[in-house]
């Protein structure tokens, strides 16, 4: 049984199939069709809805866009859901959905109200307009027709005009009616032969999962659903992590970061770039926010795809995973976690507990994604690369690319060029030759081969330079430089 909120009216959905996303279940079910299918894909933005939960604190509502067309209905369970019918306040507009009117926004207007949710919840999450703030709450929305000049004049001009409204007003009753919805039951929902498990501790999760060995994990889903949306095949059985919460805990000890697996990458953004900047700058440029806001760290690696934006930069960093099988518990560095395309050495019933990162000390690690578009795109080229120089020596190198070869791989002969050499310009060009040697990339309609390999290289000197400058004024680090990340 699912208990939730849409808008304030309290819904029990007792017979919901788990494979339903909520866009279906908006359209469907309760005939609210303001929320459009565009891709399907999370690409698009025109399916945006807005979830409102209670934040750490227990003491106000944490407001999130969310792609609705990649999300299933199970994530529902004791929080809010928003969408663009909800906004109106009787005959009065919100200011985001009027500034969209007023400063001409919209054309056709299938995509407007998932634009119209994106500046809602950044209305609701940055007190004052701030351009790239706007720019990266709306880079999951894609408009064709209307330009992107009239919307930002619509951002800008729903904080000129922002009051207080209903969801304001309403927050504490919000509170008080979500802290009274109960736990939902490790049971979950199910429908037919179809059935999702929502345990809400890891003993729970790891027992369901010894009993269900062929079972789906569902994190944020945001890969998981394309199952559902693109190819159009049930998955039978479902247990959904996003109620253990141990799962989604950040934690930072003396000389490690531990980020539960189903922590979503929104919550571990900032603690990744108040350590690593770099980590940081590439996490900002990982799909969507409404993506952000869902998909898992630990499900970037689970889901071993060789262009995954997190793994090659864990590697270069160091980081270990924790798998768990019933009680069972082992730790592995990552680059063992991967062995071919989609395979991994995780075994019938086991998961990733916990990723563990090392705290920087005197590396200087550095990351670089090369793509297409510079907003939600695939990577082509992925580097995560972490050097310790002393003395003008290098003593130590790690170097993992992403889209080289079918795993996310270390540049183990480029390594070992480095290892023991001068910090110079020749040593570089020796590495650069020896990442020959590493790779074979193939070619796609991303890159070519020969493109592949051209761009890893260069990335290699791109690296020099800029620690080079680094080093050579004595900066605490690179990021003081007005720095653009490569794209195609």
């Amino acid at each position: 049984m699912l208990q939730f909120l849409h808008n304030q009216e309290l819904r029990t959905e007792r017979d919901l199939d788990p494979n339903m996303t909520v866009l279906n279940y908006l359209r469907t079910i309760r005939n609210k069709t303001g929320t459009k299918e565009g891709c399907a894909s999370g690409d698009c933005g025109a399916c945006t809805v807005v979830l409102a939960e209670i934040d750490s604190s227990g003491l106000k509502l944490k407001y999130s866009s969310i792609n609705s067309c990649l999300t299933f209905v199970s994530v529902l369970h004791g929080k809010q859901l928003i969408t663009v019918e909800d906004l109106q306040e009787e005959q009065t507009l919100h200011t985001t959905q009027q500034a969209m009117a007023s400063c001409h926004g919209s054309q056709c207007g299938f995509c407007t109200p998932g634009f119209v949710m994106s500046l809602f919840a950044l209305q609701k999450n940055q007190s004052t307009y701030n351009k790239d703030k706007t720019t990266e709450a709306l880079s999951g929305n894609l408009c064709r027709c209307t330009g992107y000049r009239p919307i930002y004049q619509a951002a800008e001009e729903s904080y000129s005009q922002k009051t207080t409204d209903q969801f304001d007003r309403l927050e504490e009753k919000t509170l008080e009616q979500l802290k009274a919805i109960p736990p939902i039951s490790k049971l979950g929902i199910h429908s037919k032969q179809h059935y999702s498990f929502s345990p809400s501790t890891i003993e729970e999760l790891a027992e369901c999962y010894l009993n269900y060995p062929d079972a789906h994990l569902l994190a944020g889903g945001t890969d998981l659903a394309l199952e559902v949306t693109q190819f159009h095949r049930k998955l039978p059985t479902l247990i959904y992590l996003g109620n253990v919460t141990d799962m989604k805990k950040v934690s930072v000890g003396n000389t490690h970061i531990e980020i539960g697996s189903a922590c979503p990458i929104s919550d571990c953004y900032n603690v990744l770039t108040t350590e690593y900047p770099d980590f940081g700058d590439l996490l900002h440029r990982f799909a969507s926010l409404q993506i952000r806001n869902q998909g898992t760290l630990g499900g970037n690696i689970a889901n071993a795809s060789p262009i995954g934006d997190s793994p090659p930069l864990l590697i270069a960093l160091g980081a270990t995973l924790q798998l768990r099988q019933g009680d069972k518990r082992r730790s592995i560095p990552i680059e063992q976690y991967f062995l071919d395309y989609k395979k991994t050495v995780r075994q019938s019933s086991e998961f990733i507990e916990t990723v563990s990162i090392p705290k920087r000390s005197t590396n200087i690690f550095k990351a670089y994604k090369v793509s297409k578009r510079l907003d939600d795109d695939i990577s082509a080229v992925c580097l995560g690369i972490n050097l310790t120089i002393k003395d003008n020596q290098i003593f130590d190198a790690r170097a993992a690319f992403g889209g080289m070869a079918a795993i996310p791989k270390r540049a183990e002969n480029c390594e070992q060029a480095l290892i023991g050499q001068t910090f110079d310009e020749s040593t570089f060009e020796l590495a650069c030759k020896a990442l020959e040697k590493d790779f074979t990339p193939l070619s796609d309609f991303r890159a070519s081969k020969e493109y592949r390999l051209l761009v890893g290289q260069n990335l290699l000197r791109k690296y020099y330079l800029e620690t080079h400058y680094q080093l050579t004024h004595k900066l605490e680090n690179a990021y003081s430089l007005t720095r653009v990340t490569a794209h195609v």
